[in-house]
C-alpha cells in the first residue's frame, strides 16, 4: 500500500483562497470606507456655516439695528460660511464685558473704552465726532446776540448737558476739559437720554451741550435744531487741541465737522469745525479661527452696500487698521482679507490633504503586506501539495493497483484545482505554476504508463508482484 493521507479526507493544510479573498476584500473595503468617511467628515466640518454670537447694544440703537440687518442678510445667504446671532446688551461697555468673558464671539465696542485683552479688530463700524455747542439767545435789533461762551476755556463754572446716558460720553467731556486746564469738578454735568435731548435743550437746562455720534447722526442734528430758538443759531466750540488730545489718548483722532453737516439755514455749522473722533469697532475674540473671521469679513464687506438704502450707517463700515502699532490689534483673519492674502480651501487644508495621501499610501503598502501575509498559508499549502504530487509521481511508477492509481489521480485533480485557485488570487507566481504544470504532466504520464503496463500483465502476475512488494516492505 502507498503511504500518505486518504485522498477522500479533507486536507487540513488546504486553506481555501476564497476565504483569504473574503478577508482581504473586507479589509480593503473597511479601509476605503474609513478614508471616505474621514474625508467627508472633514469637508463637512470645514464647509458647514459657523454661527458667531455678536454682542451689541443698547436697545433701539443704530448699532443694534445695523447688526440685526447684517445678521438677517448673512443668515439668508445660501452659501455663506458665517451666520450671526445678536446678543442685545445695555451698551458698548456691556458688550465688551461679554467678549472678555468669552460669552460672545464678536462685539461692537467703543474705541475710547477699556478694550478687552482678548479683542482683535475686524472692522470699523462707524466713526463718531464730539460736538460741543452753545445755544444762543434771539436776535437783538436785527443782529445775532453775542454768546456768553465762545471758547472751551470759558466752560468753567457752567452747566454742561451730555446727550446719552452712557458714562463714556461723560469721560469724553472730561478729557476735553482737562486738555484745556478745566477741573471737571468745577462744572455741573447734566446727563439725559437721547430721546429727551430736544425737550431738555428747549427748556435751557444747561449752558452748553455735548453729543457724540456720526456726522450724520439724527440724534445730534435734532438736539442742535432744538437749540435754534428765538431765531438764534448755536455756537459750535472748536477743539483746537484735537491733535494734542489724540497724542495723549490714542483712542481719539483729530477730525473735522464739515460745514453744514447738521443742516439748517444758515448752515450748521457755518464753517468747518475742528474736533476729535473715535470709532465703534467690530471686534472678534482672540483665538477664533482665521478662516472663519476672514470669511465673515469678506461677507460683511460684500453686503454692506446692499444695506445702505435702509441703513446708511452700514455704508460707513471700513476696514480695520492693520498697522502693528494699531490701538486694537487686527485679527489675523481680517488682516488676511484686507491684505489680499486670504487662504483658499487648498491653502488651508493642503497639509491635511498631503498627510491623508501619505496615510493612504501607507495603508496601501500595509494592505499589500497584509494581503501577502494572508496568502502565506496558501503558498505553504501549495508547497506541501507540490511535494505530495512528487511523492505520488514516484509511487505511481511502482503501483500495482489501478484502483490506487485512480485514487491518486483524483487527489492530483484536487491539487490542480487548488493550485489554479491560488494562482488566480495571487498566492503563487507564474513561474511556480509552470513548474507545477510540468510535475502534473509527469504524474499523469506516469499514471497512464503504469495503467497500460498493469493492463498488459496477467491477473495472477499482478497479484504476485503485489504480494512480493508487500513482503519486501513488511
Amino acid at each position: 500500500m502507498i503511504d500518505g493521507p486518504d485522498p477522500g479526507e479533507p486536507q487540513a493544510h488546504q486553506t481555501s483562497p476564497r476565504s483569504a479573498r473574503r478577508r482581504l476584500t473586507f479589509v480593503v473595503l473597511a479601509g476605503a470606507l474609513a478614508i471616505i468617511g474621514a474625508l467627508a467628515a472633514g469637508y463637512y466640518f470645514a464647509m458647514r456655516p459657523v454661527t458667531l454670537r455678536i454682542a451689541v447694544g443698547p436697545a433701539n440703537s443704530d448699532d443694534l439695528r445695523v447688526v440685526q440687518a447684517l445678521a438677517q442678510a448673512l443668515n439668508n445667504q445660501q452659501r455663506g460660511q458665517v451666520r450671526l446671532r445678536p446678543l442685545q446688551t445695555e451698551g458698548a461697555a456691556a458688550s465688551a464685558l461679554l467678549l472678555g468673558e468669552g460669552k460672545a464671539d464678536l462685539a461692537i465696542i467703543r474705541g475710547d473704552l477699556d478694550v478687552p485683552k482678548n479683542a482683535q479688530a475686524v472692522a470699523t463700524l462707524r466713526k463718531n465726532v464730539a460736538v460741543l455747542w452753545v445755544p444762543l439767545a434771539g436776535k437783538v435789533k436785527g443782529k445775532k446776540a453775542a454768546p456768553k461762551i465762545t471758547k472751551i476755556a470759558q466752560l468753567a463754572g457752567h452747566r454742561i448737558g451730555v446727550v446719552g446716558r452712557t458714562q463714556a460720553n461723560v469721560n469724553l467731556l472730561k478729557v476735553i476739559l482737562q486738555q484745556y486746564g478745566i477741573d471737571p469738578g468745577k462744572v455741573e454735568i447734566i446727563q439725559f437720554p437721547a430721546n429727551e435731548a430736544a425737550e431738555t435743550i428747549r427748556n435751557q437746562k444747561a449752558d452748553a451741550y455735548l453729543a457724540a455720534g456720526p456726522v450724520n447722526s439724527k440724534i445730534t442734528a435734532d438736539a442742535i435744531a432744538a437749540s435754534m430758538h428765538d431765531g438764534g443759531t448755536p455756537k459750535f466750540l472748536a477743539i483746537d487741541s484735537a491733535e494734542a488730545i489724540a497724542q495723549n489718548h490714542p483712542a481719539y483722532e483729530a477730525s473735522d465737522i464739515p460745514a453744514g453737516a447738521f443742516g439748517g439755514s444758515p448752515a450748521n455749522p457755518e464753517e468747518e469745525v475742528k474736533t476729535i473722533s473715535f470709532a465703534h469697532h467690530i471686534v472678534a475674540r482672540k483665538g477664533l479661527s482665521e478662516s472663519t473671521i476672514a470669511a465673515f469679513t469678506r461677507q460683511l464687506f460684500a453686503i454692506r452696500q446692499s444695506l445702505k438704502n435702509d441703513f446708511p450707517l452700514a455704508a460707513k463700515i471700513e476696514t480695520p487698521d492693520t498697522d502693528k502699532d494699531a490701538t486694537i490689534p487686527v485679527h489675523p483673519g481680517a488682516a488676511a482679507f484686507v491684505d489680499g492674502e486670504e487662504k483658499t480651501f487648498l491653502d488651508r487644508y493642503s497639509d491635511y490633504i498631503w498627510w491623508s495621501l501619505m496615510a493612504l499610501s501607507a495603508m496601501g503598502s500595509a494592505g499589500a503586506w497584509f494581503a501577502g501575509y494572508l496568502k502565506k498559508d496558501d503558498r505553504s499549502a501549495n508547497n506541501s501539495q507540490r511535494d505530495r504530487l512528487l511523492d505520488m509521481l514516484t509511487a505511481a511508477r511502482h503501483c500495482d493497483s489501478t484502483e490506487e492509481l485512480d485514487q491518486m489521480q483524483s487527489e492530483a485533480d484536487a491539487i490542480l484545482r487548488h493550485t489554479l485557485e491560488c494562482f488566480e488570487h495571487g498566492a503563487i507566481e507564474e513561474g511556480t505554476l509552470t513548474a507545477f504544470n510540468i510535475a502534473i504532466e509527469q504524474f499523469h504520464s506516469a499514471v497512464a504508463d503504469r495503467k497500460a503496463l498493469l493492463m498488459s500483465m496477467p491477473q495472477n502476475l499482478q497479484r504476485a508482484s503485489a504480494q512480493f512488494r508487500a513482503a519486501g516492505t513488511a
